[in-house]
């Protein structure tokens, strides 16, 4: 290797940055078997792995203690409803920051081997990032049977490298489309089914001196990623049977036509390209700037966050299913997600398993997430509960949003394939459709540099690249 590939991590997760509340980050060696776990576990202190500062208070003192990192708002009900049923185990909870800052935290714990919690909350397209570096134990022997029917395809998908198992979801963003419904009326306009009618009715707006009809930012490159995706593009596959070996293929076909539809409709003024999660595009939001937000089911918390839906534009916002290629053969993609994953500094890898598969799995811990928090579940247990697919969406205007869209699109979601370097390649692309969006290069030539500066990136860490 020119470069370790836990130094490449650091490096990659010092520059990450989280987003508050439940959105993702904008931008955002094989498996670890028992006797990796054993070493990595073998080596470590108790100080990273101590139960004497927990923000819980543990009540059953005779169990043995799990230690635990998360960052959810609810995570203290979470954790007290499991600590509360389980007769087998107690978790300890801390609260070390959000996102990044937890990133950061665990990777300095992994380079001193010692440091660590038994389990950790990390968003899922992150956990390739850990498990490169042994960080991450493979939780498939412990328990994944018995659990397995509880998620659905695309979210094991999502927590999986190769065909081991890395984490446990917990929440996750399936993709529609959120628009304003006065400026649908006004403009007679029918939520398009296609990306075709998404243009057209883009272009009618637009004729008759409208907002503009979405927008087109260059800091969703995970968004970005999931639209091309929806194209049938392919950008990463990695076998950890194969450490040294990844494909990248991010100029392929359809990530240069979502390119150039996405550039197409910028440089026609249809859509708008302002950063999104900023105060500019929020006020954009709330004002009518944009007829249509493209975005994940956790979209509807954040923008009542960030005072969407509370003032002159209450009641005016509905969804409808994410456009479509081929309206024929419906591709649902995804936008954000986290998990709980077993590190392998854990004490009890078996025991900190049953922790993670257990959190955020009891009827009263899901409810309060998706009521209180507005995360958006993929444990199916609250997918099919009643109140949650029939629920009239507040922000919705009563819409039954998880019936007619959510929950259709996470079950149809099939997963991808996250790479070990996710966020260099996050930057890469804003990258490029910054440059894309000013007119510098055209859409082929974007994919071009982007397959170019990644697989680059990827040679320089030892990676050989298909």
């Amino acid at each position: 290797m020119k470069k370790t590939r836990l130094s490449t991590a650091a490096l990659l997760l010092a520059a990450a940055t989280a987003l508050a509340g439940c959105a993702p980050d904008p931008g955002g060696g094989g498996g670890t078997d028992a006797n990796a776990t054993k070493a990595a576990t073998n080596g470590a202190n108790d100080s990273g792995n101590s139960a004497s500062n927990c923000t819980n208070t543990i009540p059953k003192k005779d169990l043995p203690v799990v230690t635990m990192w998360g960052w959810y708002p609810n995570t203290q009900l979470v954790v007290d409803n499991f600590n509360k049923q389980s007769s087998d185990v107690q978790v300890c909870w801390t609260n070390v920051g959000q996102g990044s800052d937890e990133y950061e935290k665990f990777q300095t714990a992994i380079a001193a081997g010692t440091g660590a919690p038994d389990v950790i909350m990390i968003e899922m397209d992150r956990i390739p990032t850990f498990q490169i570096q042994n960080a991450l134990v493979d939780i498939k022997q412990y328990g994944y049977d018995a659990v397995k029917a509880d998620y659905g395809e695309g979210a094991w998908k999502d927590v999986s490298v190769g065909d081991a198992i890395y984490g446990v979801p917990v929440d996750g963003g399936p993709l529609a489309m959120i628009y304003r419904k006065d400026i649908f009326d006004k403009y007679k306009i029918k939520p398009p089914k296609t990306w075709a009618e998404y243009e057209e009715a883009a272009q009618k707006v637009k004729d008759a001196g409208g907002p503009a009809f979405g927008d087109f930012a260059a800091n969703v490159s995970a968004l970005t990623m999931a639209l091309q995706i929806q194209k049938g593009a392919k950008p990463f596959t990695y076998d950890p049977a194969q450490k040294d070996t990844i494909g990248i293929k991010l100029n392929d076909q359809a990530s240069k036509d979502v390119l150039e539809y996405w550039g197409r409709l910028a440089g026609k003024g249809l859509v708008g390209t302002q950063d999104q999660f900023t105060p500019e595009y929020i006020s954009g939001v709330i004002n009518g700037k944009y007829a249509t937000y493209i975005s994940a089911a956790w979209a509807p918390g954040y923008l009542t966050g960030a005072g969407v839906g509370k003032g002159e534009d209450t009641g005016k916002f509905a969804v409808a299913p994410l456009p479509q290629w081929d309206p024929a053969n419906p591709v649902q993609v995804n936008w954000g997600g986290s998990a709980f994953s077993v590190t392998t500094q854990a004490k009890n890898p078996e025991l900190a398993a049953k922790v993670a598969y257990g959190l955020y799995a009891d009827k009263e811990s899901l409810t309060d997430g998706w009521t209180n928090q507005i995360i958006f579940p993929l444990n199916l247990k609250a997918l099919k509960d009643p109140a949650f697919e029939e629920l009239k969406v507040e922000f919705f205007d009563g819409q039954q949003a998880n019936k007619e869209v959510y929950v259709p699109a996470a079950n149809a979601y099939q997963g991808v394939t996250y790479s070990p370097f996710g966020q260099y390649y996050f930057d890469a692309m804003t990258k490029q459709v910054s440059a894309l969006i000013d007119g510098s290069v055209n859409a082929a030539q974007a994919a071009d540099r982007l397959q170019e500066d990644v697989a680059g990136y990827a040679k320089e860490q030892g990676f050989t690249v298909q």
